[in-house]
């Protein structure tokens, strides 16, 4: 037996070099084999041959951000939501996708004058072909849990026919549970509930029964969670998350943006409600809002297409209000990826101001640039982020990026707790974009996020005050003092920016 252990020991040594040098060289050629950015590539390579074992792994569950076989399932899913035929969409009561459709047809942005905000929504219009410029809209900003949450739930307890939740984190706490009760009582009451969570963000809930305590108790309320990471169907990808924050009821009132289900985002005696911007939808992209989420639903379950095109899920929905709006919706199965045309172009189109405010600022190298280019144009460009990031590593490398903003004329400030967990970018008072998306590589290229393009003067000038309100409680950053700082600090920034590509 010994005699066996020391052969295969032998075999082994003299097959690990073989493994290491294939692993290492399969690393390299995935790599090469489409364009990333040069700092990632050669990143992934260098772990890869340094490493034996734990670069190659590490790649395959952090480094793959495009899967083939995802995307083409993802795809092929919404082929099957939105029909083959969108043109003859509104045309045919049969067709599946005809009340979606319709209501885009109804709700359509009305033609205008040429303006800024008509420049900005054009550059949209090839990004988001299925979500068109609404006409109608009502919009609410509620800022942190302690205003959104109490609005989310009596919008729960009004509900009459269905109610669908999507979101990254549903802790397990009595946030959480609070929405659960009021799900289950509208399930119990007869109401249809489909609430969709990431399983990764949610893992204390799912982990300790919670959620499967809850799907049990009703018939009506099915809790399902999104993975890619799925080793016996060989998906090995955590990074590929669903991001995205969605509440629809009844197809007549939305919420959408930064806000998880989470006791973070409560007022406790010592610790404060962190800052997070929930907007409340009344009107026409309310339906943009539920086919965003049966979309995401249909690939998680397989459930019918006829079942959630139902035309009771797409009700009429009159004006309610001036604001013209339209959803954003990024994912990795884009190519190119949605999400950083849409800031870049939003950035670079700046005349006068950009405004901005974001937990997370890793972004990618052009919309870097192009915060350079607005603030060199002598554009007034503003930066709100948090002075204590929850995740330490992400804060340390946005840091390495302070100089070369302030450089260009950028004025950077950083939130003062409670944490800052807002998304939102604000050009020249005419264009918002808010929701889940952070202005960093994970959200940009990996995660399944929803923003709302937002154009509507008044509200904008609301969602400008509450970012002011942030920036009020922010301290600037002063150029001079910055070029000061220490060698530790700059050395400890530099290295946590080699890993932007993975925060």
């Amino acid at each position: 037996m010994e005699g066996l252990r020391a052969h295969l020991g032998g075999v082994w040594l003299a097959l690990a070099p073989v493994l290491h040098l294939l692993a290492a060289v399969a690393v390299t050629l995935h790599c090469s084999a489409r364009r990333r950015e040069a700092t990632a590539a050669v990143l992934w390579i260098l772990l890869a041959w340094l490493f034996p074992v734990a670069g190659p792994l590490l790649y395959l569950v952090f480094g793959v951000d495009r899967l083939p076989a995802h995307r083409w399932r993802r795809r092929t899913a919404d082929a099957r939501l939105r029909g083959t035929d969108r043109a003859q969409a509104g045309d045919s009561e049969a067709d599946l996708t005809a009340p979606y459709w319709r209501r885009m047809r109804e709700g359509a942005a009305a033609p205008r004058e040429a303006s800024d905000a008509d420049v900005l929504n054009t550059a949209l219009d090839p990004l988001a072909p299925d979500f068109p410029l609404l006409g109608g809209h009502a919009l609410t900003l509620h800022v942190s849990g302690p205003e959104a949450y109490p609005a989310m739930l009596r919008a729960i307890a009004g509900a009459r026919r269905h109610i669908h939740l999507q979101t990254f984190i549903l802790g397990r706490d009595a946030v959480a549970r609070a929405f659960l009760d009021a799900l289950l009582e509208r399930a119990r009451a007869g109401v249809r509930v489909r609430v969709l969570y990431d399983r990764f963000g949610s893992t204390a809930a799912r982990y300790t029964g919670l959620l499967a305590r809850y799907g049990r108790a009703s018939p009506n309320l099915r809790l399902v969670g999104w993975t890619p990471f799925r080793p016996l169907r060989r998906r090995f990808q955590f990074n590929l998350r669903n991001h995205r924050k969605i509440l629809v009821v009844d197809g007549e009132i939305a919420f959408t943006g930064g806000l998880n289900i989470s006791g973070v985002n409560a007022n406790l005696p010592r610790r404060p409600a962190s800052r997070d911007y929930q907007v409340e939808v009344r009107g026409p992209a309310v339906h943009q809002l539920q086919y965003t989420f049966l979309a995401d639903w249909h690939y998680a379950t397989g459930e019918a297409a006829e079942t959630l095109l139902d035309a009771a899920h797409f009700p009429p929905a009159p004006a309610a209000g001036p604001a013209l709006v339209r959803v954003v919706n990024g994912g990795p199965d884009g190519e190119p990826p949605v999400m950083p045309d849409a800031f870049f172009n939003a950035i670079v189109s700046a005349r006068r101001e950009v405004l901005v405010a974001t937990p997370y600022f890793v972004p990618t190298p052009d919309i870097l640039r192009a915060f350079r280019s607005a603030a060199l144009r002598g554009r007034r460009v503003r930066i709100v982020v948090p002075a204590r990031n929850n995740h330490w590593l992400a804060g340390l490398a946005a840091r390495a990026l302070y100089a070369d903003l302030l450089d260009a004329g950028v004025r950077i400030f950083e939130r003062r707790p409670p944490f800052l967990h807002a998304k939102a970018l604000i050009v020249d008072d005419t264009l918002a974009l808010v929701g889940s998306a952070n202005l960093d590589v994970r959200s940009l290229r990996l995660h399944y996020e929803t923003n709302l393009a937002v154009f509507d003067p008044a509200w904008i000038d609301r969602l400008k005050q509450a970012l002011l309100e942030d920036l009020a409680r922010s301290d600037e950053i002063d150029p001079a003092a910055w070029a000061r700082r220490s060698a530790v600090q700059r050395i400890a920034e530099n290295l946590a920016a080699l890993f932007a590509p993975l925060l």
